[in-house]
């Protein structure tokens, strides 16, 4: 028997990984979480197989179903929205697993930041403008932010920000970024994204507070940088017709002299 925590991506159904989608046909226990992943993954659950809905359930309770499922020998698939290394609230799970020597295993997903930029049609990652995306949020009542983690001290490095769980407090956003970013700076709030009722609102820093109005919600996630919007920045090294590389060995003297 083992528990299998299970990346469910973004939202659409269809952007979760083959192994995901084969640990939960195969899972005759499945717990998701309702509040985030779409009801079009639970079509793979087999026939008969038990699911349920953890959102209103306390940690207590969700261990208590595994450990049912466990002294059965049924295995289970536990579904997180988007992957499971951020936010997910996955280590406590495994920590109580570990404690009852309950098997389980990791899938990863499609996080909701890679799903924000293919909405946008964006590469976060700009030969010079950025190399770095930041994958933060502001504190919240479930989550303190650690002291040296400060919005402001991540946008003084000029990275790319991805900003989850924070749309309520776009005011405060605003006010910290823009001595950092400029006024001009490019912005993208995606809802939902690839849900079927995705939303998307493009700004700046100046003109974003205007730009959303009354319709923020939640899931929103805050997208703020250069490359953005960018169309002037330096084209890669990698695909240069003069760059030495291992499998395109260049010049008289070439790195790599016997690359295939």
């Amino acid at each position: 028997m083992t528990v299998h925590f299970i990346g469910a991506g973004p939202g659409a159904p269809d952007l979760l990984t083959l192994r995901g989608r084969d640990l939960i046909a195969a899972s005759p226990l499945c717990l998701y979480a309702g509040s985030l992943v779409p009801e079009g993954v639970l079509a793979h659950c087999p026939p008969g197989a038990r699911i349920v809905n953890t959102a209103p359930l306390s940690l207590d309770e969700i261990i208590a179903e595994i450990a049912a499922a466990h002294a059965g020998g049924k295995d289970v698939a536990r579904l997180h929205s988007g992957d499971l290394s951020i936010w997910s609230a996955m280590g406590e799970q495994l920590r109580r697993l570990r404690a009852l020597g309950i098997p389980y295993s990791v899938t990863p997903g499609v996080p909701s930041f890679s799903a924000a930029a293919a909405a946008l049609e964006a590469e976060l990652t700009l030969p010079g403008l950025a190399q770095t995306v930041v994958l933060t949020r502001t504190p919240g009542r479930a989550s303190a932010m650690p002291e040296g983690e400060k919005l402001a001290a991540f946008a003084a490095t000029g990275a790319v920000l991805a900003i989850h769980l924070s749309i309520h407090l776009l005011d405060k956003l605003i006010a910290e970024l823009t001595p950092h970013y400029g006024a001009d700076c490019p912005v993208a709030i995606v809802w939902r994204a690839s849900w079927p009722d995705q939303r998307i609102v493009r700004a700046t820093l100046a003109t974003l507070d205007a730009a959303v109005g009354s319709e923020m919600e939640r899931t929103g996630l805050v997208l703020v940088g250069r490359t953005l919007n960018a169309t002037d920045f330096d084209e890669s090294r990698l695909y240069a017709a003069d760059y030495d590389r291992r499998y395109r060995p260049v010049g008289a003297e070439p790195r790599f002299p016997e690359a295939p």
